[in-house]
């Protein structure tokens, strides 16, 4: 049985700005949207799914979509900015150790 994806929603407005986001950029090359889903290799009812943010289309078509707009390394800038991470790192926290695996 499949887990259904529960989308909280301040992060459903997130993915929602990020398709908007993505229309807005292929408006501004003046592309239609028959063109970058075909450039891209998918339906336009997907393209038309990303760019309402919908939680369920696949990343990998997100960034196919990112990579026609020539938007694609925007992707690489996903969680460089990790101050959190950084402390933790910087506290040097070391995790408890696990207990050993039981032979069967």
């Amino acid at each position: 049985m499949k887990k259904e994806l529960v989308i909280l929603p301040k992060n459903m407005r997130l993915l929602n700005e990020l398709g908007e986001n993505i229309r807005l950029a292929r408006l501004r090359r003046k592309l239609s949207s028959v063109q970058v889903s075909e450039r891209a290799g998918m339906a336009r009812k997907t393209l038309w799914k990303i760019e309402k943010g919908a939680p369920e289309v696949a990343i990998g078509s997100y960034l196919q979509v990112l990579f026609i707009l020539g938007l694609e390394k925007d992707l690489g800038l996903v969680a460089a900015h990790d101050p959190l991470g950084r402390k933790l790192q910087d506290a040097q926290l070391v995790p408890k150790d696990r207990a050993p695996k039981q032979k069967k």
